[in-house]
């Protein structure tokens, strides 16, 4: 999939605004997706490649994006060695892409995208007026359904709405993950009371961990505590304030603990205590 914005001037509630539209087109059907936007920043970005893979309802295994600093701190045109920013990296670990970037000062690299954005200025947006952003939105959205992904494609000569029925194989789930935006992914330390801090709240941890630091990620209602690429804790997130949201089970071994003591020591976490890691390295993109 290839990505790109554009800028152009639209008649919205009767004055001309700079937009700013983005453009995902992918590879082989060449079927779009068209989002406007206000502003051209790294969210932006992020909120354009997501509604792309809403709409073909999968992600691609490589995104190819320009040299945009929201995406891309280095690159050098004669090395050709890519330092993406490292929220970028998050994103694409997140959805399970690869990012690539197209060679500097050379646009005919990211060919696809850059002809559709000129596609979308002239016959989606030029010459139209409307009456509010809504209205515009539809409008794009109308036009990319009824128009872009049905029309013959000069360099496929097929209906991109028709090659994409081939090409949604190779597309990954999506696995109903939440927006990225959503995510949080933080580091803490194990307090001596065998919990951490997040938001005026305490979560408990194993009591093993206390004075180590571990990864913290909140995402879709769960506080997920990770050590060492294990899963150690899992908790709901509390909307309270100064609230201690405990697991009984990581304080087994505790002396004056009511339950049963475990007599081995472990390194980490009781097997009991952890799911699957498969099932929370699909919710934050890889061990860490």
């Amino acid at each position: 999939m290839q990505i790109d914005f554009g800028d152009t001037r639209v008649w919205i509630g009767g004055e001309r605004v700079r937009i700013h539209v983005f453009v995902a087109t992918l590879g082989y059907s060449r079927r779009m997706h068209v989002r406007a936007s206000q502003r051209q920043r790294q969210a932006d970005w992020f909120e354009g490649m997501e509604g792309a893979f809403l709409r073909f309802g999968g992600v691609p295994a490589e995104v190819l994006i320009d040299n945009a600093k929201a995406l891309v701190e280095h690159h050098d045109a004669v090395t050709r060695e890519v330092r993406f920013n490292t929220r970028l990296h998050a994103f694409a670990r997140y959805w399970g892409f690869t990012p690539r970037a197209c060679a500097p000062y050379r646009a005919r690299t990211k060919g696809k995208d850059e002809r559709g954005v000129g596609y979308v200025k002239k016959n989606a947006i030029a010459g139209r007026r409307f009456e509010n952003w809504a209205a515009f939105e539809a409008h794009l959205d109308r036009w990319t359904r009824e128009v872009a992904d049905q029309r013959e494609h000069g360099t496929t000569g097929v209906a991109p709405a028709e090659r994409f029925a081939e090409e949604a194989k190779a597309l990954r789930p999506l696995a109903d993950r939440a927006p990225f935006g959503q995510l949080r992914d933080l580091v803490r330390k194990v307090q001596a009371d065998c919990a951490i801090d997040l938001d005026t709240n305490s979560y408990s941890v194993p009591w093993r961990l206390i004075g180590e630091s571990v990864q913290v990620v909140v995402l879709a209602g769960r506080v997920i505590i990770r050590h060492a690429g294990q899963v150690v804790a899992d908790h709901a997130f509390c909307r309270g304030r100064r609230q201690r949201i405990v697991d009984r089970a990581h304080f087994v071994g505790v002396a004056g603990f009511e339950g049963p003591v475990r007599a081995t020591p472990i390194d980490v976490a009781p097997a009991a205590l952890l799911r699957p890691l498969a099932e929370y390295e699909a919710v934050v993109g890889g061990a860490w």
